[in-house]
């Protein structure tokens, strides 16, 4: 089969390697379709570049199952799925307490075994005994249900957030995650305001219904957002940006009582200060939101199923896996919001 095969940074090579057999318990996806994440370029420019090379890269897969391994029940060759891509023990105390993300044993595609910037993926048991696998109505395209696993994590950073009807949410960065961070926010109901540099971006978050986007090149985001919150700031700030000093000078734009949400994986090694004033007098709560549950990558499947959330519109560019290096190319270029690799 065809791969998109990971040598070390900035060494992608589309390649031709043997296609996956499933293991007792696995099942084997064809994949339709794979979405581009920040995550994929972090890694290619060298930033927490897997230690076992080469790899594939991919984890935000939708395909047909092709071939399914002894003992795999629930499905048959030709079902349409789309797959969380974290594998995990189920027995640990995260996993008991619904919390797979953080399972002590985790490990799944593009980390520790091949993502699916291939042609074919293996999908292990361990994801699979979790309900990981999910059938898609026929009427989903591929390129949508890839989306399920970027929606999951807007979904799960929601729940933390505990974003509500009425809420002020202010979204640090307009990227991939930042947009659908806005559309699940204005789908709960909340107000919201984007703070973006790069103006294609801004004009994409207006077209996605930003109640205001703030430049912060013409703009000090402090001083707009106490403007339009009347002094007190928002109930939630979320940063989708992962520079450290971003976050940092992002804290004070919380409304006394709020959520600050460090939602972009920062470098490792880099620090912030925080003025324990604010958390102090202000009551802030600090969090982070990493990955998302398998229950809302269920919940992402259903709401971009039932077009409860728009998610064609986050999609600006498709590629076939023949021009994935073009592909890599304009997602570390920021000239794409969402990217998907599209497989006949």
């Amino acid at each position: 089969m065809k791969a998109a095969i990971v040598h070390g940074a900035n060494d992608i090579r589309l390649e031709e390697v043997p296609q996956p057999v499933p293991e007792p318990g696995d099942i084997v996806v064809r994949v339709r379709a794979s979405g581009i994440c920040a995550t994929d370029v972090k890694t290619l420019l060298g930033q927490g570049l897997p230690k076992d090379l080469p790899i594939i890269l991919g984890h935000e897969v939708a395909g047909e199952v092709s071939s399914l391994g002894k003992g795999v029940e629930g499905f048959e060759v030709g079902d349409r799925v789309a797959v969380y891509p974290i594998a995990v023990c189920g027995e640990c105390d995260y996993c008991l307490g619904d919390r797979h993300n953080l399972c002590r044993h985790e490990f799944g595609l593009a980390h520790g075994i091949d993502g699916g910037f291939a042609e074919y993926v293996r999908i292990p048991r361990q994801i699979i005994n979790i309900g990981g696998v999910v059938k898609l109505p026929p009427e989903l395209p591929f390129e949508l249900a890839a989306l399920a696993e970027p929606l999951s994590c807007g979904l799960a950073a929601l729940r933390v957030n505990k974003v509500k009807q009425g809420d002020t949410v202010v979204i640090v960065g307009a990227g991939p995650m930042g947009t659908i961070h806005l559309l699940l926010a204005k789908w709960r109901g909340a107000k919201v305001f984007i703070i973006e540099q790069k103006v294609s971006r801004q004009e994409f978050a207006k077209n996605l219904g930003a109640d205001a986007v703030i430049d912060p090149h013409s703009q000090d985001p402090l001083e707009a957002v106490m403007k339009l919150t009347g002094g007190d700031g928002a109930e939630v700030v979320i940063t989708s940006l992962s520079d450290p000093q971003v976050i940092e000078d992002s804290l004070p734009l919380v409304k006394k009582g709020g959520v600050f949400n460090i939602f972009g994986g920062p470098p490792a090694g880099h620090k912030i200060r925080i003025d324990p004033r604010l958390l102090h007098y202000r009551e802030i709560t600090i969090t982070g939101s990493f990955a998302s549950t398998p229950g809302d990558f269920r919940e992402a499947v259903y709401l971009i199923g039932s077009q409860e959330i728009d998610a064609a519109r986050l999609i600006t560019d498709r590629f076939s896996l023949d021009n994935m290096l073009e592909a890599v190319e304009r997602a570390r270029s920021l000239e794409m919001i969402k990217g998907i690799v599209l497989m006949g």
